[in-house]
């Protein structure tokens, strides 16, 4: 008599999992924007490769859970084994960020834009993901929590230490928060990249 085998995990069939997954491209184009500080060409790649991974694993995706957080947690992973393995970071390149983030906007408002990505480029990476994932990403504390690996606690901090850090810088500058509120800045941003990402 043969051993009783262990149930077998559910999964979405491939045609709905690759419809979901292929529903996240602009939202993974983004935030490998915002990792990569705006280089396109190495957000591109990162998206890609990202994207490939979370379809070798789909076996692994559990039906039900939020298949967002979890590419995100796959992109975002394959970002820092990147960065170990250069033994740098990427510096903030105004130029680069100047060309792949466009805005329709008037020149008052590329100039704002301008401000909130250069004010994002000095906060502390923790700061400023868990910012971007909340606050421009959407993702609930708990979310975001997940794809950083940290308590949930944790992400609220470092949300709202960047949000003060973010309004402080913007003031700083001249722009007073209560005329671009950090939220809808970062939207602003999440909404250009997701327009230029898709724009080939």
């Amino acid at each position: 008599m043969n051993p009783a085998q262990p149930p077998q995990k559910p999964r979405l069939p491939d045609a709905e999992f690759k419809k979901e997954l292929e529903a996240l491209i602009p939202q993974i184009r983004a935030f490998a924007r915002f990792l990569c500080q705006s280089d396109r060409a190495r957000a591109d790649d990162l998206a890609q490769e990202g994207l490939l991974r979370a379809w070798q694993a789909r076996a692994s995706f559990t039906p039900g859970t939020q298949m967002r957080a979890w590419i995100f947690v796959i992109t975002r992973n394959l970002f820092y084994s990147e960065r170990r393995r250069a033994w740098r970071s990427v510096a903030y390149d105004e130029t680069a960020a100047e060309r792949t983030l466009k805005t329709q906007a008037v020149q008052g408002d590329q100039m704002d834009l301008d401000d909130v990505r250069r004010a994002l480029s000095t906060l502390p990476d923790d700061q400023r993901e868990a910012l971007i994932l909340v606050s421009a990403g959407g993702l609930s504390y708990e979310e975001a929590a997940t794809v950083c690996g940290c308590a949930v606690g944790t992400i609220k901090s470092r949300v709202s230490r960047s949000r003060k850090a973010l309004l402080f810088k913007l003031e700083s500058t001249g722009m007073p928060a209560r005329d671009l509120p950090a939220d809808h800045a970062l939207a602003s941003l999440v909404a250009d990249a997701k327009r230029v990402a898709t724009d080939r």
